[in-house]
């Protein structure tokens, strides 16, 4: 985990967020603060609204009212296309792949701002262009080899394990280059083999300078990893601390427990 005292700055912070469905508040005055380079957790118990949150965050869906700052800019009226060309992505908590392409061709589609986007360069810049795609595939590949999919990279991504399909969705986030990784449940339907290598494998890339949020039921997984724990419940906020803190705070253990 990373040491925040070098690194205080939050990277992304939300305040007073809303959102109603049908006159429920999913999300009531909600407020996340994550800083830059940190490994965030974001737990509470079932129906708290920490997905809503994350779909606020990333403006899958619209709050009815609250900000959101991703590197001191708003962002809270981009379309989320728009938000992770910024730098910050997301996962899903059932992992989505595109099943009849390939586990390289999923990872590729991941690739930012490539020349051959663009009709008339096809025609006048097909050098940079071919360039680009070997450069595109190279990374893919050492992402792929750094999770253990890269012996998969052909084969189609609907034929992998729950657990690969994760890996997969994580990497291809990786291809983007993001500054910051929503994680929407990395370890659910995982064995727990696979489950510590996720860990070991976000650990890393943390060290390597990127942010992740996390949203995790498994509790051994966000204390083990985490460097600050936001509590969500009834969708509002119920606490934050260090893991230690919050697994001893009353609060949490009731909302929990129900004692």
């Amino acid at each position: 985990m990373t040491d925040l005292s070098k690194s205080p700055m939050p990277v992304l912070s939300a305040t007073g967020l809303m959102k109603s469905f049908g006159g429920v508040k999913a999300v009531n005055d909600a407020s996340i603060e994550v800083a830059q380079g940190s490994i965030t957790g974001l737990i509470g118990p079932n129906g708290a609204g920490k997905t809503t949150l994350f779909n606020l965050l990333s403006n899958f869906i619209e709050p009815d009212q609250g900000r959101v700052l991703f590197d001191g800019e708003p962002i809270e009226r981009l379309r989320p296309y728009q938000i992770a060309q910024r730098g910050m992505t997301r996962t899903f908590q059932v992992a989505r792949v595109l099943s009849r392409l390939s586990v390289m061709d999923n990872m590729l589609l991941a690739a930012q701002q490539q020349t051959g986007e663009k009709f008339w360069s096809t025609w006048f810049l097909p050098g940079r262009i071919a360039q680009e795609e070997r450069d595109a595939r190279d990374r893919a590949l050492e992402i792929l080899e750094s999770v253990g999919l890269a012996a998969k990279a052909n084969d189609y991504a609907g034929a992998l394990s729950g657990g690969q399909r994760k890996l997969l969705e994580i990497s291809r986030a990786l291809m983007t280059r993001p500054k910051l990784i929503l994680l929407d449940e990395p370890a659910a339907g995982v064995n727990p083999t696979l489950i510590k290598q996720i860990c070991e494998y976000i650990t890393y890339w943390n060290r390597q300078g990127l942010t992740f949020l996390v949203i995790e039921h498994n509790m051994d997984v966000i204390m083990s990893i985490c460097d600050r724990v936001w509590v969500l419940a009834e969708g509002k906020n119920l606490a934050e601390g260090t893991p230690t803190e919050i697994q001893t705070n009353s609060q949490v253990l009731e909302a929990y427990l129900g004692k």
